[in-house]
């Protein structure tokens, strides 16, 4: 089973190119991790202010390795995340059929 996690990104008020060129490098970096196997933003195009990312990992040990990488403190903890109104993550692990 692989470990999925979707997560939901409001930015602030005039914060969203901040937010979009965040998540553009961390998507970029974030898929040539060890133990990522997809990794993707999507911006609500009625709500521009709403980001949706998708990642699947091979398990939680890489999804807790995510958040250990430079990049990611260099571009979610430290550029997108300062912007954002409120941020909301929810877990699942994949189906094997």
């Amino acid at each position: 089973m692989a470990f999925v996690c979707s997560a939901t990104w409001v930015a602030l008020e005039g914060k969203e190119s901040l937010v979009r060129d965040a998540l553009k490098e961390l998507s970029i970096a974030s898929r040539t991790e060890v133990g990522n196997l997809y990794y993707q933003g999507y911006q609500d195009p009625l709500e521009p202010r709403t980001f949706r990312i998708f990642e699947v990992y091979t398990d939680e040990a890489a999804f807790k390795a995510h958040g250990e990488q430079e990049h990611f403190k260099r571009w979610a903890l430290g550029q997108a995340i300062p912007a954002l109104e409120s941020r909301v993550r929810e877990f699942y692990e994949t189906l094997e059929f």
